[in-house]
């Protein structure tokens, strides 16, 4: 029986490593586009809120035009996510949104003739099915970051992950006092 020279198992060693680093490296990247992908998604509902704001107001204003500084709040809060540039300053500028679009529908239920008009009633449903739309594609996000952080750390992942730059993601998490329901003060 021929004998293996040391030299093709030395090879073939070098050959499954070589293997494990090609797979391992694109199981990462495709898990880090995974997350990235789904932050996008967090962004597009964001934009499409963003985008029903305007007729919300519009629609709210014909109505309570004294309540002229909760239109400007949320023309600062839409202001601040255009020009957030991370995640974290991206979530923390929704979470402004938010707060302004929910001092905008405690108004509104001052205003018994605004909730029967038929327009008004549409938006506030796109309203009511965007804010859900967002809140499940933050849970997805926070799935995909969480299966990405879980894998860049597992052994023999976390040599691929730090060789090659492979950071973790941040978890979405509610801007501070989220848990808070808005204060509307008609004294001020």
């Amino acid at each position: 029986m021929p004998k293996i020279k040391p030299i093709w198992i030395i090879i073939g060693i070098v050959v499954l490593i070589v293997l494990w680093a090609w797979s391992g490296y694109n199981g990462l990247v495709s898990k880090d586009e995974a997350v990235v992908s789904q932050w996008a998604n967090v962004e597009t509902v964001y934009q499409r809120r963003l985008d029903l704001i305007p007729n919300i107001v519009n629609t709210v204003k014909g109505s309570a035009a004294q309540d002229e500084k909760i239109f400007t709040t949320l023309a600062e809060a839409r202001s601040k996510y255009a020009g957030a540039s991370s995640i974290n300053e991206k979530a923390a500028a929704a979470g402004e949104v938010e707060s302004a679009v929910a001092r905008l529908l405690v108004i509104v239920e001052n205003y018994p003739d605004l909730k029967s008009q038929e327009s008004f009633q549409a938006l506030i449903a796109e309203l009511e099915g965007t804010e859900n739309r967002i809140s499940v594609e933050r849970r997805r996000y926070n799935e995909e970051v969480q299966v990405y952080n879980v894998l860049i750390r597992k052994v023999p992942r976390n040599i691929l992950a730090n060789l090659f730059g492979f950071g973790r993601h941040e978890l979405f998490e509610a801007a501070q006092g989220a848990e808070d329901a808005p204060v509307v003060d008609f004294e001020e």
